[in-house]
């Protein structure tokens, strides 16, 4: 086993390494639509479970509460969604995808399928249905 003395070594710093540059990646094809590429999937991610509960989102997201409600605020500002008291016990929180927010994502989806496209093209689609399963995997031996 490598000493921790070669990042290269550690899993964690080579999955955000990998996250960082993919993720600025999609920023940059998303900035026509306004949207950063951690809104456009809290978004998606809404458009098929609205409403969700905070906590219910924190988990699909793997996100800690804090760091979502911090990514939950500007998408409240902007209209994009709303967060309100829970149906069946109203200390529960629920997040919901507005029209406006349906429309932003519509807007969105051109964009993130031009990068989607490009990202899986270089990779090739038997390499991104192998890393697709190796990041499920990965998520699960992290716990999550």
């Amino acid at each position: 086993m490598k000493h921790f003395s070669d990042p290269a070594s550690c899993a964690c710093f080579n999955l955000r390494k990998a996250a960082r540059a993919i993720t600025q990646h999609y920023d940059e094809a998303l900035k026509p639509s306004g949207l950063r590429a951690t809104q456009f999937s809290i978004l998606a991610v809404l458009s098929k479970l609205t409403p969700a509960p905070v906590a219910h989102l924190s988990q699909v997201l793997v996100m800690d509460r804090t760091t979502l409600t911090r990514n939950l605020k500007p998408l409240v500002g902007q209209g994009l969604i709303a967060i309100q008291p829970g149906e069946e016990d109203r200390r529960r929180r629920c997040v919901l995808l507005t029209v406006k927010g349906g429309k932003a994502l519509k807007a969105a989806l051109p964009h993130w399928q031009a990068v989607q496209e490009q990202v899986i093209g270089r990779l090739t689609p038997a390499r991104w249905r192998r890393m697709e399963k190796d990041l499920e995997h990965a998520v699960t031996a992290a716990g999550e």
